[in-house]
């Protein structure tokens, strides 16, 4: 493949500094709030929603999400025990399960980003999965990242590398696929090829790009909502599927 022309390299290197930018400075709006995130979980006119962040990533980085969403009337639930959510991503997909258990919720929508859609993949395909209507994931790294190999072995980004045993695994598992809604960004700086899920439900691309900057993109905002009211429409008796 010939190299991009300059115009065109320059216009990505502005795209990738803008998207550290905006996380630098989501990571600095996350360490500020001290909202209660039992706040987005007063109302209950909807299916619930369970919130994976990504790697790195609090909750709180998508607080703009959950207020969206619990404006709508789904009570939004997060998984404090994944902390930065550093972890591998079958203990994040085992900590999420718990939650589930210990809050008896059922029919509930998965909303992640990145690393948060592996966890919930992973939840989906084990015996938790009884309890997932089905998952929005943005900008979800399916078949890992060829980045990943640039980081030391241990990790908490290595684990994303595409010869993960973990990644290959689940990309083979296709039970789910069909109640997932994978959204992705126009280019995404940081998972090259991002975004289709093969035997996914469907997948919607965004105009915008960005790994990061996508949370705040309008379209992406409405591409959630569509869906999260979607699936959770159809998920009064949630099936189990085979891996």
């Amino acid at each position: 493949m010939s190299p991009l022309p300059r115009p065109w390299r320059v216009m990505r290197l502005r795209e990738r500094a803008a998207d550290y930018a905006f996380a630098l400075r989501h990571e600095a709006r996350a360490l500020l709030r001290r909202t209660d995130p039992h706040v987005y979980r007063r109302s209950a006119a909807a299916a619930a929603v369970l919130l994976l962040p990504g790697v790195f990533e609090t909750w709180r980085f998508m607080e703009p999400l959950a207020a969206r969403l619990a404006v709508d009337g789904h009570p939004v639930h997060v998984v404090s025990a994944l902390g930065i959510n550093r972890r591998r991503v079958l203990d994040g997909a085992e900590r999420a399960a718990r939650y589930l258990e210990e809050q008896d919720l059922t029919g509930v929508v998965l909303v992640a980003h990145s690393k948060g859609g592996l966890i919930g993949k992973t939840l989906m395909l084990a015996d938790g999965g009884a309890r997932v209507a089905g998952m929005v994931a943005v900008a979800t790294p399916w078949e890992g990242s060829v980045y990943a190999r640039l980081f030391p072995p241990g990790s908490a980004v290595r684990h994303f590398s595409p010869r993960d045993p973990h990644i290959v695994a689940l990309g083979r598992a296709r039970g789910v696929n069909d109640r997932i809604i994978a959204v992705a960004p126009a280019w995404d700086p940081h998972i090259p090829g991002t975004g289709a899920l093969p035997g996914a439900r469907r997948t919607v691309r965004l105009k915008g790009s960005g790994h990061f900057r996508v949370l705040d993109d309008a379209d992406l905002v409405e591409a959630v909502r569509t869906a999260v009211t979607e699936l959770g429409d159809e998920g009064s008796f949630p099936r189990v599927d085979g891996a």
